[in-house]
């Protein structure tokens, strides 16, 4: 049984800004309460809510929206900036799956406005991951590129996918890696599926640990390619450890998980029909999102916070109650 702790003991603990990532964790696990037994799963945060402190909170700031259009040539695209309610700690590019737009990552995008990040989503064709708007995306980049009205200089990014879009970032991660190596923080990967140049392109961000590749993966389904992208993430790990650097790329989600799980309540049904797995489950998502949020701030800061590394409570909670298994 999960020991109940309060959530803003734990959104301290892993650096989060309390109540943003705690509150919406709270509230998605306080759904998926085991009936009968009173038991709140879900191996992210497991919150006192009978002690009233989430009622006392006032609701977090909600990132500020701003749709442009940005010139990336060849290309015209949409594209949208959540923009965080206060100073900027660094940037984050997080690009969506094969036919999906930024619409339905909405509240995974906001969670990472709340922990600091200006956040940045093209609405843009993925077919095998688009390597050459990323390379035109990664020249923007370096040419500074930032949000409307926002003017904060050195702030390194991190990349970001989810499906189809992990592979993009894979391709934006190395052209930075390559071209300007001092702006990128690491990869955050959203049940990422592979393809050409996926497993170059990651051991290009890493550097054999020097830089964080993080990943929340599914169970196995044809909307991920059958787990496809797993060698190269186990590639990163073996690679990481043969560095003689502590290892630790992420976890992959087994109890329940779907590809839709970085979407969570901003998925469509038709994409849970096609996925063939069910709608995402709310403490799936809140995990991911917890982690995504902190495991961003880390890189950015240059810091590895200890609760949501392997050893911490958060990630060996999730591993313990059999939510998840550590990619390696």
């Amino acid at each position: 049984m999960a020991s109940l702790r309060s959530c803003a003991g734990v959104a301290a603990g892993v650096g989060l800004p309390w109540p943003g990532a705690a509150v919406a964790a709270a509230t998605a696990l306080s759904r998926s309460a085991v009936a009968g037994g009173g038991i709140v799963r879900g191996a992210v945060l497991i919150c006192t809510l009978a002690s009233g402190a989430l009622a006392a909170e006032p609701a977090p700031p909600r990132p500020e929206t701003v749709s442009v259009r940005l010139s990336l040539p060849p290309d015209e695209i949409d594209a949208v900036w959540l923009l965080p309610p206060g100073p900027a700690l660094g940037l984050i590019s997080v690009q969506h799956g094969f036919a999906r737009r930024c619409d339905h990552l909405r509240q995974t995008l906001a969670a990472l406005a709340q922990g600091g990040l200006i956040v940045l989503c093209l609405n843009a064709e993925m077919a095998g991951g688009n390597p050459l708007l990323a390379d035109a995306l990664a020249a923007a980049m370096r040419n500074g590129l930032m949000p409307p009205g926002r003017s904060e200089q050195a702030l390194r990014w991190v990349v970001a996918g989810h499906s189809a879009g992990g592979l993009f970032a894979s391709h934006l991660g190395a052209a930075l890696a390559r071209e300007a190596p001092g702006m990128l923080a690491g990869a955050l990967l959203f049940d990422p599926v592979s393809g050409s140049g996926f497993a170059d392109n990651l051991q290009a961000i890493s550097q054999a640990g020097a830089r964080p590749v993080r990943a929340i993966s599914a169970s196995a389904s044809g909307c991920n390619a059958m787990n496809n992208a797993g060698p190269a993430l186990a590639a990163v790990y073996q690679s990481t450890r043969s560095a003689g650097i502590q290892a630790f790329v992420g976890l992959q989600l087994v109890d329940r998980a779907t590809h839709l799980d970085a979407e969570g309540e901003d998925t469509s049904a038709l994409a849970v029909w096609a996925c063939g797995q069910g709608p995402p489950r709310p403490d799936n998502v809140a995990l991911l999102r917890t982690l995504a949020q902190a495991w961003a701030r880390d890189m950015v800061l240059g810091r590895a916070t200890p609760e949501v590394q392997r050893g911490g409570a958060l990630v060996e909670q999730a591993l313990a109650e059999g939510q998840a298994v550590p990619i390696e």
